[in-house]
């Protein structure tokens, strides 16, 4: 599965109801294991909705601050951290968290495409910046001068 696959794939409804059920049950009894954790964050970071994502990224971030037992796990929030946080538009956060990922193994080849994707959206964004500010300077210079041809009319 290629990188653009990834950042598009989406969790199923029923994968997503039967983690957070997991989840929630085992929050009533007033402990979360790691791994239930990590699944429901993981569905969540592959939703559609970015208030969904933004919950898996809180989730993911609290495991490897204060849960990641090993650097197998850290791994695994990393790149999901990164992820998520390029499927909601935040790059240079994303950028972070796929540079600590490859500092801990550099030569994971998944991890250097999500990289090499993550940095072509942040070109790509910043093109796309460029544009609309260009052609909103455009427009208001085109409005500028026609308010000048008008009052130039009026004086006459």
């Amino acid at each position: 599965m290629d990188v653009e696959d990834v950042l598009g794939d989406v969790v199923t409804m029923e994968d997503l109801k039967k983690f957070e059920k997991e989840y929630h049950n085992q929050l009533t009894t007033g402990t979360v294991s790691q791994e239930t954790k990590f699944h429901y964050a993981w569905c969540l970071v592959r939703s559609n909705y970015p208030a969904d994502i933004r919950k898996g990224l809180i989730l993911l971030e609290q495991l490897i601050k204060h849960e990641a037992s090993d650097d197998d796990a850290k791994r695994n929030y990393l790149y999901y951290l990164a992820l998520g946080n390029s499927r909601i538009k935040e790059y240079s956060t994303a950028l972070q968290f796929i540079k600590a990922f490859l500092h801990m193994q550099p030569e994971n080849i998944q991890a250097q495409n999500l990289l090499a994707t993550i940095q072509k959206k942040m070109e790509s964004d910043a093109h796309k910046g460029m544009a609309v500010a260009g052609a909103l300077a455009l427009g208001l210079s085109a409005v500028v001068g026609i308010g000048f041809a008008l009052s130039k009319s009026l004086k006459k």
